[in-house]
């Protein structure tokens, strides 16, 4: 059966949901996105989402498309009507629709799109074997914190990457690892030290990323927000990357090199499963 979408007010199969070839999402990436994740009836790190969104758009000049209350509603609506239980719902924000111009008004209606993609999110073959993933140059915009559709640069690497055998890849600046495809990279020193990138414009400001350094301090384990090198990262005890659609996945192989004993750590394996049971007991049911 097909989905259904929310489309600028709408409910719509998927096969009636389209948007102008005049959107400014489709023909300049003038858009940003978020994907917040279901587990078990309920929505994971939603506030999160929701202030990031609302980020990201001011930081555009695009207006809200609904009220943050109605907001919440459709996310929940939306699961209702797939009959997600475990799964992400996808929302995308473009500026809208005017002919093909680089400038474009002070005013646009946004377009505003929605859709659920069923996956089984506590089901991640990963989880036990870790990732294998390459450095490569960084390459996207500069003002990564801002959650734009602008991926052409990481698909284009990641592709690259699945094809020579790696999952994922780490982007390199200036030296210094800045992230990963579409998660933030976390390592763990031999000394039991949680290092991850400090917060800037070189990177994504992951909330999957806030809430496990959250965890982590309230799990007495010492915490480093600050710039490191593939070197300092291959020398690691142990090394993970988070995210919204992968939670606390682990790399245990970096450019041919292994990371400390080649398998999962317990420091990874312990920060996931606090954030799976503090997310099945604090997120938003999507019933009611």
């Amino acid at each position: 059966m097909d989905r259904t979408v929310y489309l600028n007010g709408a409910w719509v199969a998927e096969g009636d949901a389209k948007v102008s070839v005049f959107d400014r999402g489709f023909l300049f990436a003038d858009a940003i996105y978020e994907v917040t994740a279901i587990i078990h009836g309920k929505l994971v790190d939603y506030p999160g989402h929701l202030a990031r969104l609302k980020r990201s758009l001011d930081a555009l000049g695009i207006a809200m498309p609904v009220a943050e209350a109605e907001l919440l509603d459709l996310h929940k609506e939306i699961a209702r009507r797939n009959g997600i239980q475990d799964g992400l719902i996808y929302l995308q924000v473009s500026r809208g629709v005017q002919d093909r111009d680089f400038v474009f008004p002070e005013a646009m209606e946004p377009t505003f799109v929605m859709f659920t993609q069923t996956k089984k999110v506590l089901d991640n073959p990963k989880w036990k074997t870790g990732l294998s993933v390459k450095t490569v140059p960084e390459g996207r915009w500069s003002d990564r914190q801002i959650k734009t559709v602008q991926l052409l640069y990481s698909s284009l690497r990641k592709t690259e990457a699945n094809r020579q055998g790696y999952d994922d890849v780490l982007f390199v600046e200036n030296g210094h690892i800045t992230e990963a495809s579409s998660a933030n990279f976390h390592i763990v020193t031999q000394e039991g030290v949680l290092v991850t990138r400090d917060l800037s414009n070189a990177l994504l400001h992951g909330i999957t990323r806030g809430s496990i350094l959250h965890l982590a301090r309230q799990a007495d384990l010492k915490v480093e927000e600050r710039a490191f090198t593939p070197e300092e990262a291959k020398a690691a005890s142990e090394a993970f990357v988070t995210s919204a659609t992968s939670f606390v996945t682990p790399v245990v192989k970096m450019d041919g090199v292994t990371i400390g004993n080649g398998e999962v750590g317990p420091i990874s394996r312990r920060l996931l499963d606090i954030y799976i049971r503090e997310h099945l007991s604090a997120g938003i049911p999507i019933a009611g």
